[in-house]
């Protein structure tokens, strides 16, 4: 394939020969500002629900039980995008745009196809699934309400979360901004409006989401359907292909794998720190776990930043700016790590004040388990960096092998083991777990990296 065939830039990013630092944060911005409204997005409706007058605090652990849930629906969503999109890039890199449309095309169908499968699974079987969630006889009224109207709009979550991806793998983080901030800033409009005005209550919560989740999916295919987009879905490309398809899905059971495990690793240590810690335990641990979830959001818009550079590059064997783009991106993740370290262990007091007050008991608890948790965050930097090269690099079974590695193979039994094992008090040990985890993690990412990126660099010089 000739280079010259393909566009300078991509969206208004020059992938090919523009300065790679400059591409690198001028696409990571708009994706960390994307992230954090996603996170919003998701948190608008708890902060809404909880003050409705007398059922508030109820309907909210109802609504609550069913994030998981929610997660998993969004968890097969990066499983058909997070593969194509960067194999999408990889064919444009190689100048053949007609490969990159097809994988667009069958990724399409394939949400689609996903949507309408979860959506009769979850009907079938998601009130069951939210009373072994931990719903009570007092809240799973609320949790099936909430959650079976969001059920309808599963089809729009496919096609806005899915198909944004492959708008981001060209190089228009502004416009794949903006889909995400359409569907927030509609539901931050809709859910008083239809929960309050219309006294529709947590119904009116999960009827905003859908409308808002519709509009932002419809905008999506729009732009993918229109010339301002470099690769444009098209009705020839929608017959699914098991030749391009396949490949995405095996790429795409890493992010999918650590998406999904989310909820399993929330409830192995909350279980465990009920039974060493109590509720105090607990609580520090929704903490924890919401600091390390906004603590990743500037580490993952850095990755879908680097992604359509390495991509596109490596397609088009173009390893000196491969290399380039590894090498920002792993000073700027450690960089942000070390950071972030550096507050959780010398002031973790700002952090945990966000939560609850840091002089109180359980903020008093949540101190010291916040510094043993993130004891080990400073070298997740390298972690995320090189893991997700690999996505880039379309490397499907060793990223997939990194995301089992950490969560299963390693921080699961680790959860349970160290209580038993370690001479020290047995909460502590199940906070000990994460960095334990961490540690030996990141030294079989990097030596694996090193290995597999050292012999590809010099195979393609």
């Amino acid at each position: 394939m000739q280079q010259k065939n393909i566009p300078a830039a991509q969206g208004g990013a020059d992938l090919g020969s523009g300065s790679v630092g400059r591409l690198l944060f001028k696409l990571a911005v708009p994706a960390i500002v994307a992230q954090v409204i996603n996170v919003l997005y998701n948190m608008v409706d708890r902060m809404y629900i909880g003050h409705l007058p007398e059922i508030g605090e109820t309907a909210l652990t109802g609504v609550g039980v069913c994030f998981p849930l929610i997660t998993a629906i969004s968890a097969f969503a990066a499983l058909v995008s997070m593969g194509g999109a960067p194999r999408a890039s990889i064919f444009l890199g190689r100048g053949d745009k007609e490969t990159a449309e097809k994988i667009l095309g069958n990724c399409a169908t394939a949400l689609v196809v996903v949507g309408v499968a979860l959506t009769a699974v979850f009907f079938a079987f998601g009130y069951q699934l939210l009373g072994l969630f931990g719903a009570s006889e007092d809240t799973i009224g609320y949790a099936w309400q909430y959650f079976s109207i969001y059920l309808v709009g599963t089809i729009f979550v496919q096609a806005s979360l899915g198909l944004n991806a492959f708008i981001n793998a060209q190089g228009y983080t502004m416009v794949g901004m903006l889909t995400v901030v359409i569907g927030a800033v509609l539901n931050i409009i809709l859910d008083p409006i239809l929960m309050f005005g219309f006294d529709m209550g947590v119904a009116g919560a999960a009827l905003a989401t859908i409308i808002s989740q519709a509009i932002s999916a419809a905008f999506t295919v729009w732009f993918l359907c229109s010339k301002r987009s470099y690769l444009r879905l098209k009705a020839s490309n929608l017959r699914l292909v098991g030749k391009i398809l396949w490949p995405s899905i095996a790429l795409g059971l890493s992010p999918f794998v650590m998406q999904l495990t989310e909820s399993v690793i929330s409830i192995c240590f909350n279980t465990q720190l009920q039974i060493y810690g109590g509720d105090i335990a607990v609580g520090a641990m929704t903490i924890l776990s919401s600091v390390m979830q906004f603590a990743m959001l500037p580490l993952q818009g850095l990755t879908q930043g680097a992604q359509p550079i390495t991509s596109f590059n490596f397609g088009a064997g173009k390893m000196d700016r491969v290399v380039k783009a590894f090498r920002i991106l792993l000073i700027s993740c450690l960089t942000y790590a070390t950071a972030l370290w550096a507050i959780c262990e010398f002031a973790p007091q700002l952090v945990i004040g966000i939560f609850t007050p840091a002089d109180g008991a359980l903020g008093v608890y949540t101190r010291s388990a916040l510094r043993i948790y993130m004891a080990a965050s400073l070298l997740f930097g390298a972690q995320i960096a090189c893991q997700q090269t690999f996505v880039a690099l379309g490397k499907a079974g060793i990223s997939l092998f990194l995301a089992v590695l950490r969560k299963i193979i390693l921080l699961v039994p680790l959860i349970f083991l160290l209580p038993r094992v370690l001479p020290i008090a047995q909460d502590t040990a199940v906070f000990l777990a994460e960095p334990v985890a961490d540690t030996l993690a990141v030294i079989t990412t990097c030596t694996m990296f090193g290995i597999v990126f050292g012999g590809m660099v010099k195979k393609k010089k």
